[in-house]
């Protein structure tokens, strides 16, 4: 406690008005919308952080405090039993009769969501009129700051959450004795109830037993039951300097101080994905107390450097710089974007919003098991869009598209650890749905590790859930992991049975197309809908390409991975083969990659899915430079849907378009993705995607997934691998003529630094942990590569 008052307000001012362009994100006015607002997080305890003055708000979240509790995954226990009958319809070609049969028999319930924990406000002693307001985040720090001036008084507020203390830490502060009163109070949209003692507050709560998806209409959408809700305790401390501690029974706070300091703990009761989280939970009580207690014997200032250097230990590890500085550096961040979307230049905008994807996987990805979700972990809406959860078709991976490529290898573990978790239920939907083996996923999961089919047993369309992939796509992650890591021992002791284990699903849902051929049967396109020749519009079919795309990769991976280990020969020749007789591409009359078995035409030529093309990214199979043809009928697809789409489906075409080696048009997306996007109550679900104030993604509304593929898009157009080759600036644009980046990782499990001036690279460096030797190729000429572990070398071109 000692230690508290030697609290050093000089150090404040220096990190509040310090402001490096390409790193700072900062604003001359109070957040009025969470669009609006600057997030923080330590992969587990996530805030909002308006920056009120005399009322700051900040949204408080906890990433394991989910509704539900563990999900029975025989909940359709015989539904195996009509796939024949759809099997029948579609060799019948009765497309109408196989949609009725899939909707009808092959789905299970919908997904829980992820809880908002509830509300602090720190409601200050003064009034409402300021001067000289500023707000930042700075995100080499993870440090956010509040600073404003009235009646000749400065205050300021300074938030991190800390990783190695696993708390939050605000400090107030006043620059005159006794102006600081403020007090605490807090509310949930959860059952809670808050206590007050000396200077604490706890707010102990629970999460709905079962809540309905926001699109569900539904006259109970959210259901509590003490036998298996989960439970949450907030715990907020205030250590001051000086002034006199006050409360009442729901808040406490100071008055007459001028220095203070509020500790935020938070735990929940989740215990697993296969604990109730009830009868089995963890003991929320000890775990919050636990951290409050060990935080506060150290002081701020050492809490506070241990912070810095955790994260830093992340975040410093690569750095991009493009020449060129404009002078709307020194505005407010959405002042740049709203002048840069209409036109104006910002290479520091464009490196910011580079860096604040890398950022929020640093915040939002450490939790064992428990990857980021669809808004990473800041959610404020009881049932927010889409459940907050995790959506297996396209977002949840493309969440981590940036982890490897941006030396983040530890933060892609959350998302390979849950794998682990979704193959034990997946292996049951596998058998009791698919008459399988193996395991695999569909549309949706959630931190239970649901694995079934959604809709409500019939009540949503197949286009979307009856996608049945969702683990081939994810599988593909643990070799991608393994790729940029070259770590065997991983992959043989967790990597590779999961590989298998999802391959061996796709193997045994394969049948012949009647013409040799080996196809998916039923099938659907992600979200899509195609028209039959006879004019019908449906969604399952045999064959959809996007199915057979995540196959090839993943057989392909799996085999790789076997011959990595000298395991599993014969298994080896049984994929290689499957692999060999995999319904071919078709390339459509008009010259685009056909999408489904026959040339159909799409209900919606420009759909923001485009699945299908999961082999040019992020898959690896097909290329300009292997595939050149399929690559041309991959771009004529973009061609015909556009580049006007939502948010994280331009992130996605912008990462396609650098593998189709266009620079310029690449750009043009990255920049269409900072499109300034006003947080209005009123969001449009269907309004074209950009960046909201904060730079968080607009779907709209709200998705994290378009900020990290954004970030991976970056280094797509400086660095392009496959497990024994390396390509440097294949898709460099115009644009970024001068610039250098560090630390970007490769396949075959190379670090490289980059120099390029007037559009030529200078100067590489490459270097790798393990050892090991690649082929790097730019501009037409190759070298071959082959270095010791810890080994570098400077190649000259």
């Amino acid at each position: 406690m000692k230690n508290y008052l030697l609290l050093l307000w000089v150090m404040v001012p220096a990190i509040i008005w310090a402001q490096a362009p390409d790193r700072t994100m900062y604003y001359s006015q109070a957040a009025n919308h969470f669009e609006e607002a600057l997030v923080l997080g330590n992969g587990r305890i996530g805030a909002t952080v308006h920056g009120g003055v005399q009322s700051d708000k900040i949204f408080l979240n906890e990433a394991t405090l989910w509704a539900g509790s563990p999900v029975d995954p025989y909940m359709n226990a015989e539904a195996y039993k009509h796939l024949p009958a759809v099997r029948e319809a579609l060799r019948q070609e009765n497309y109408r009769l196989a949609d009725s049969l899939n909707r009808r028999h092959l789905q299970g319930k919908y997904s829980e969501s992820y809880a908002p924990l509830g509300t602090m406000y720190i409601e200050m002693g003064h009034g409402a009129e300021t001067s000289n307001y500023r707000r930042q985040l700075d995100l080499s720090t993870a440090i956010s700051s509040t600073t404003y001036q009235q009646a000749g008084v400065t205050y300021t507020r300074e938030y991190f959450i800390s990783y190695p203390q696993q708390v939050m830490l605000i400090k107030l502060s006043a620059s005159q004795t006794g102006k600081l009163s403020f007090k605490l109070r807090f509310n949930s949209l959860l059952p809670n109830q808050v206590k007050t003692e000396a200077n604490v507050f706890s707010a102990s709560g629970k999460a709905p037993s079962h809540a309905e998806p926001n699109y569900r209409r539904s006259d109970n959408p959210l259901q509590y039951d003490p036998q298996k809700s989960m439970r949450f305790l907030t715990l907020a401390k205030i250590i001051a300097a000086d002034g006199k501690v006050v409360r009442t029974d729901s808040t406490i706070g100071i008055q007459g101080g001028r220095e203070a300091v509020i500790m935020v703990s938070i735990a929940t009761s989740f215990n697993g994905f296969d604990q109730n989280p009830a009868t089995n939970g963890k003991n929320e009580v000890a775990l919050a107390n636990d951290w409050l207690k060990k935080a506060e014997k150290i002081s701020y200032a050492n809490l506070r450097a241990a912070h810095i250097k955790d994260h830093q230990s992340f975040f410093n590890r690569v750095a991009l710089q493009l020449a060129g500085r404009s002078s709307n550096a020194s505005l407010p961040t959405d002042e740049r974007l709203k002048r840069f979307a209409e036109g104006a230049k910002d290479p520091d905008l464009e490196i910011l919003y580079f860096n604040f994807g890398r950022y929020l996987l640093i915040a939002s990805s450490r939790t064992p098991n428990v990857p980021a979700n669809l808004q990473g972990i800041w959610n404020h809406q009881i049932r927010p869009p889409w459940s907050s959860n995790y959506t297996i078709n396209i977002n949840t991976e493309m969440n981590y598209w940036p982890a490897e490529s941006c030396n983040l290898s530890e933060l892609h573990q959350p998302l390979l650890g849950f794998l682990g978790n979704l193959a034990k239920t997946g292996a049951v939907t596998a058998k009791t749905f698919y008459n399988a083996g193996g395991w695999c996923a569909a549309h949706n999961t959630d931190i239970w590790a649901m694995s079934n089919p959604v809709g409500h047993f019939g009540e949503g369309s197949p286009s979307w859930a009856n996608w049945n992939m969702g683990g081939a796509w994810l599988a593909t992650h643990l070799w991608e992991h393994f790729d940029y890591s070259r770590d065997t021992i991983w992959l043989k002791n967790y990597g590779y049975g999961l590989l298998k284990g999802a391959s061996q699903f796709c193997l045994d849902i394969l049948v012949d197309d009647g013409k040799g051929n080996l196809v998916t049967s039923p099938s659907t396109s992600p979200e899509n809908i195609f028209i039959t020749t006879t004019g019908y519009k449906g969604a399952t079919l045999y064959g959809a390409t996007a199915d057979l795309g995540m196959i090839r990769e993943l057989f392909a991976q799996t085999i790789a991975a076997a011959k990595t280990l000298n395991l599993d020969a014969d298994y080896q020749q049984k994929l290689s083969t499957a692999l060999g007789k995999l319904y071919p591409y078709q390339i459509s009359k008009k010259g685009h990659l056909q999408e489904w078995y026959h040339d159909w035409a799409d209900e919606d030529p420009k759909h923001r899915h485009q699945s299908h093309l999961f082999g040019l990214y992020p898959g690896h199979h097909i290329s300009v430079d292997q595939t050149p043809e399929l690559a041309a009928a991959c771009k004529q697809t973009l061609e015909v849907k556009g580049d006007e789409t939502t948010g994280w489906s331009k992130g996605w075409r912008t990462n396609l378009w650098a593998r189709l080696r266009d620079g310029n048009r690449t750009y043009k997306m990255y920049r269409e993705l900072m499109r300034y996007v006003s947080p209005t109550p009123d969001t449009r679900y269907n309004g074209g995607g950009g960046a909201y104030p904060n730079l968080m993604d607009a779907h709209p509304p709200f998705q994290i997934d378009g900020n990290f593929g954004g970030t991976a898009a970056v280094l797509e157009m400086l660095v392009q691998s496959r497990s024994n080759e390396i390509t440097l600036l294949p898709a460099l644009p115009d644009a970024w003529a001068n610039g250098s980046v560090r630390g970007v990782c490769a396949r075959g499990g190379f670090v490289l630094n980059l120099t390029w001036v007037n559009g030529k690279l200078s100067k590489t460096e490459i270097s790798s942990p393990r050892g090991g030797q690649t082929k790097v190729v730019y501009n037409g000429k190759s070298q071959d590569v082959r270095l010791a572990a810890k080994g570098s070398k400077v190649l000259v071109w």
